[in-house]
Formats: structure tokens, C-alpha cells, sequence
């Protein structure tokens, strides 16, 4: 269950938001896997005046906070890596440089699944 938040300066339009979350959502899919029903993406932004990147207030930029549950390996998380970097440049505009992906491993013991048991319980 990939939960992701993305979090960028306001300023997007609604339909590069749109792209942008149907976009992380099939690299998700397409690098780890992970089937559409299980993804979740929330969209957080910030006024610019509340940014800086390298030094700059409001520079153009983007972060994606990613959930797994434990167990996948380097080469999975890469390729999810290279996959979100690549949505984000193309629906965005905006360049590698200024993409940033931090994946946290959840045990299975405390991620929560539908039907309010764990991922452990699931048997996943």
C-alpha cells in the first residue's frame, strides 16, 4: 500500500496538479508493481514565500514523501526513484535538480490495512 505525499510551491495550474497525480501514480505502478486500487497520493502545497531551496525563497522545487511497506529491494526503490522524478519533470517543467524522493520503510506490523488490521495480519 504506496501512501505518497507530493509536496511543491503553489502556483500549478489544476491540470498540471492532475497530471502530476496521474502521472506519480502509474510510476508507482509501473516501477514497484503496486496496483492503482492500492496507491494513495495527497498534494500538499506551500506558498512560496514559505520555501527555500538552496538559498533561494520560493524556488521551484518538488517533494515526494513515500510510504512502503518493508521488504522491496534497492533495485525497486531506484527504479520508483527514477519513475516519480520522470512524472514530476514532465506534467511540471520542472528539472532533476529540483526533485527530491525520500522513501520510509513501514513494517508490516505498523501499516494499516483496510479493515483496520495490520499489514502483518494481512499476511502481505
Amino acid at each position: 500500500m504506496p501512501l505518497l505525499t507530493v509536496h511543491l510551491p503553489a502556483g500549478y495550474t489544476p491540470n498540471q496538479k492532475s497530471e502530476l497525480l496521474q502521472q506519480s501514480s502509474q510510476a508507482v505502478t509501473d516501477a514497484i508493481g503496486a496496483p492503482q486500487s492500492s496507491i494513495r497520493i495527497t498534494l500538499q502545497e506551500h506558498s512560496a514565500e514559505n520555501t527555500i531551496v538552496a538559498g533561494q525563497i520560493g524556488a521551484p522545487h518538488l517533494l515526494y514523501i513515500v510510504y512502503l511497506i518493508a521488504g522491496r529491494t534497492v533495485e525497486l526503490k531506484s527504479a520508483l526513484i527514477a519513475a516519480l522524478d520522470k512524472a514530476a519533470t514532465s506534467s511540471l517543467g520542472l528539472s532533476s535538480d529540483e526533485v527530491r524522493v525520500m522513501i520510509q520503510d513501514v513494517p508490516k506490523s505498523d501499516m494499516g490495512m483496510a479493515g483496520g488490521i495490520s499489514a502483518l495480519a494481512a499476511g502481505r
